[in-house]
């Protein structure tokens, strides 16, 4: 057979060859183009500063012409974009101007956003303003006519929570009433609060431990005015209203085991490390990913755990030995746990809920309420005549319990004007739009957050007269607004909500302001320590809005009481 040199082997070699030929050509050509560049660029350089131009050879406006033609390239491609039907429901909404990238409109939101928004509201609104904050949009409502439309007219389409990170980890899945968001679970939950927790009967069963509170908060002022020194009223008031909660919450046993305190740490790290402010998490949900904000949630509920988890198996223990005392909210949800599928975990968001509920907000509101008195004179003397007045009549001498306040018309309109003023929390928990709906003449698609400026509704110079200025008078008998009430129904008027979502502890609120704050007037005088000029009314932001400075006042025991 004859053998051929020019096999298979053969052209592989050639080929190889070839290849290697090409490749050197091509080096050679590149090598000589490069060599190219550099000449004129050595050459234009030298020419740059007799020209004009830059060192790439492009003149300083012709850079700009070709920045502005890319600008206008982007926007002709952004327009040209198809935009969604929400998108296009949502630019026919008012909105500032000064939108930056990525984060929209927060930096127009400010240290104090009740304030801020309501300015913008009146500059761009007034009743429904759109914020695009971060990522996420937000319709800011600060007109009483816009909150009915959202919280009556179409109480169904918003009765549900955008979703929060720190919420999230914090209430056991957003298993609790406040945050959950709008289904079964939640209509489950705030029914075993409404039926079983916050009923009538049961805030009037708690009168002799509020009552008991009262007598000790009494005897701490009395040592002060004693020794003619001040006392710390916000330290006080907080104190007060933790210490009643925990007392409706989980019975006798933490203050016998020093856990109040505990209590009360917790909650200032949830409102003012967790809870309060803008989290960013919130406003660019792709941060959450980053773990940062909910890592330190998880951490702070790994100390809630410890406590609640040993308060649930003493109570637990508690029924399974037949000790019998009076119920508290554990002892209750431990009883429907099983009518209502609850966990463990369901239980404990719902404690906390109680706790958050309850303590912050009531504290806050007696520390405006006192403040707003002291700066107004002839307030203060008309309420501490209305307290004597009824003391007199009831042979008083120790205290005012619960039966005696309903009587006191003008100490209902100091609460009300102070919650009007100042309401503990200035924005509504969030909703969000479960569908498309109409307010005010605009079509809000669904998937919105909705932020209600409570401040900015009691404050609106076109509902209230002097709406800057403290005047309880406006709510008393025969004047104009004396049908107001903090039940939902006046619009103008929400520090507890309204509709499904509102705060269902109106009763347990307004019963704790009403008996602490009438027996500090009643049995003392009030004054400001010595050197001070006036009470400071800067505020600080967070879940709640509370005074940055303490309430310290000099008490006097009145004479004759």
């Amino acid at each position: 057979m004859e053998v051929r040199s020019g096999g298979r082997g053969g052209g592989k070699k050639r080929r190889r060859k070839k290849r290697l030929v090409v490749y050197q050509s091509c080096h050679a050509a590149r090598r000589d183009s490069l060599k190219g560049h550099a000449a004129r660029r050595d050459s234009l350089k030298g020419r740059a500063t007799s020209n004009g131009t830059t060192p790439l050879g492009v003149a300083p406006h012709d850079s700009l012409k070709s920045l502005v033609v890319l600008l206008f390239f982007l926007a002709a491609v952004r327009l040209a974009t198809p935009r969604s039907r929400a998108e296009k429901l949502l630019s026919k909404l008012p909105t500032p101007p000064l939108r930056l990238p990525v984060i929209g409109h927060l930096h127009l939101v400010g240290p104090l956003p009740h304030r801020s928004l309501r300015e913008l509201a009146r500059r761009h609104g007034p009743d429904v303003l759109l914020l695009r904050l971060g990522a996420v949009p937000t319709l800011v409502i600060s007109s009483p006519r816009a909150a009915k439309a959202i919280l009556r007219t179409h109480d169904n389409v918003f009765l549900s929570r955008p979703f929060s990170a720190v919420a999230d980890v914090l209430f056991y899945g957003t298993t609790d009433v406040g945050f959950a968001p709008y289904g079964e679970y939640w209509r489950q939950a705030r029914k075993v609060v409404t039926t079983h927790l916050l009923t009538v009967r049961k805030v009037r069963s708690g009168r002799a431990a509020r009552e008991q509170e009262v007598r000790l908060a009494l005897a701490r002022v009395r040592d002060a005015a004693a020794a003619r020194a001040a006392v710390d009223l916000s330290e006080i008031f907080s104190f007060f209203a933790n210490d009643v909660v925990c007392q409706a919450v989980t019975g006798r046993l933490p203050r016998e085991q020093g856990r109040n305190e505990l209590f009360h740490d917790l909650l200032v790290t949830n409102n003012t490390e967790l809870l309060g402010g803008f989290n960013l998490d919130e406003y660019f949900p792709s941060l959450a990913r980053l773990n940062v904000v909910p890592a330190k949630a998880a951490k702070h509920r790994k100390r809630w755990d410890d406590l609640l988890d040993g308060l649930i198996d003493k109570h637990a223990s508690k029924t399974v030995s037949g000790e019998h005392e009076e119920e508290d909210f554990i002892d209750v949800l431990l009883s429907v746990q099983q009518e209502y599928s609850l966990t463990r975990d369901n239980i404990k968001a719902i404690l906390m809920d109680m706790f958050e509920a309850g303590t912050d907000t009531t504290s806050i509101s007696l520390d405006f309420a006192m403040a707003q008195l002291i700066r107004n004179p002839k307030a203060m003397a008309k309420l501490q005549a209305e307290v004597r007045r009824c003391a007199s009549r009831k042979g008083k001498h120790e205290i005012f319990t619960e039966d005696d306040l309903s009587t006191m018309s003008y100490l209902k309109a100091v609460m009300k004007e102070a919650m009007r003023l100042h309401p503990p929390a200035s924005f509504m928990i969030p909703h969000s739009s479960m569908a498309e709906c109409e307010v005010e003449g605009y079509t809000i698609p669904s998937g919105v957050r909705v932020l209600l400026n409570v401040w900015a509704l009691g404050r609106d110079p076109a509902c209230w007269e002097s709406a800057e200025e403290f005047m309880p008078e406006r709510f008393l008998e025969e004047a104009m607004d004396a049908a107001s009430d903090l039940q939902g129904n006046d619009f103008r008027l929400l520090p507890f909500g309204s509709g499904r979502r509102m705060c269902p502890a109106v009763k347990f609120a307004t019963a704790t302001f009403e008996i602490i704050l009438a027996n500090l007037i009643y049995h003392f005088n009030w004054e400001l320590p010595p050197g001070t000029t006036g009470v400071d009314m800067t505020e600080t932001f967070g879940i709640n809005v509370h005074r940055k400075e303490r309430l310290r006042l000099v008490p006097c025991v009145a004479h004759g009481v």
